[in-house]
């Protein structure tokens, strides 16, 4: 039960990975410097896996700052810190191997790396040449269980919006238009008059939901949310998740065969109580976690 983690504020704010501190009664931090000190959970994410915890502190502690991750490209070297297989404060080196992956979950987009990341490294940070965290080392892609150069991490800029509502409201808060959408294929888009595959088309609409609300129709396409374009399907939930709860947003939709557009204020995602109140007492277990921060 070993993980890794990072500092982000001198008064003992930590970031590791939800699945790393899952179920424990008890996370033990070490520092570098040989202290430890118990942590607080102050909020996680099950769907992004971050956890971000406090401990008391006596003293300042030093801090990491989040770079943009959005600026890291495929071939640039990174760093990757933690706690590989127990062997603590490890660093690797590798490079950036390709950006937005997706693996299993609706908000993925991971950078994908070739420095080492074994188990033990999940939650520690991933530093670009300039020492700023552009990443959450997260998993890895092997038939053995140890690294051979497929590891995975969470681009700081998807989670900087999660750790700063972990930190206010203890849960993240997500935006919610309440559609179920599918990719425009090419015949699909021939079939609307359109001139090129794009955007998400509207496969159905959640009742009472701020999409019926406000008009958005099976069979819409929509290519543009709050002015950010949704090129495929597969960006759509994200650029919705990160958008401001109750914000007032402009949506371009394709419909009957012209562009139209629409205003919606967005709803706040309503499966998150229910999810971490049904999952809350099944984790409930003597179980103690140890985390490195590195």
């Amino acid at each position: 039960a070993l993980g890794s983690g990072f500092i982000i504020s001198t008064d003992g704010y930590i970031v590791t990975n939800n699945h790393v501190i899952e179920g424990a009664d008890e996370i033990t931090v070490e520092f570098f410097d040989g202290e430890e000190a118990v942590a607080t959970v102050i909020g996680t994410d099950l769907k992004t896996d971050i956890a971000l915890l406090k401990v008391a502190v006596k003293r300042p502690l030093t801090a990491v700052p989040f770079g943009d991750s959005d600026h890291a490209r495929v071939g640039e070297w990174v760093m990757a810190v933690g706690n590989p297989l127990g062997q603590g404060f490890s660093v690797s080196a590798g490079i950036i191997s390709a950006r937005n992956r997706a693996l299993r979950g609706t908000y993925d987009d991971f950078i994908q790396t070739d420095a080492s990341i074994n188990r033990g490294n999940s939650g520690g940070p991933m530093f670009n040449l300039a020492g700023e965290v552009i990443g959450i080392n997260t998993a890895i892609f092997s038939p053995s269980g140890g690294s051979v150069g497929i590891g995975f991490a969470i681009p700081a800029n998807l989670a900087r919006p999660i750790i700063e509502q972990l930190q206010t409201f203890g849960k993240a808060r997500r935006g919610w238009l309440g559609v179920r959408i599918q990719s425009v294929t090419d015949e699909i888009a021939q079939s609307l008059g359109m001139e090129k595959a794009t955007g998400a088309l509207v496969a159905s609409v959640t009742k009472d939901g701020p999409a019926e609300k406000y008009n958005i129709k099976v069979g819409d396409v929509i290519l543009k949310f709050d002015n950010k374009v949704v090129g495929e399907m597969r960006r759509l939930p994200r650029i919705v998740a990160e958008t401001t709860v109750g914000k007032a947003v402009n949506v371009d939709v394709w419909r009957k065969g012209k562009p139209f557009r629409l205003q919606i204020t967005l709803g706040e995602f309503p499966e998150d109580d229910a999810k971490l109140a049904s999952v809350a007492p099944a984790q409930k277990q003597e179980t103690a976690k140890a985390l490195t921060i590195g």
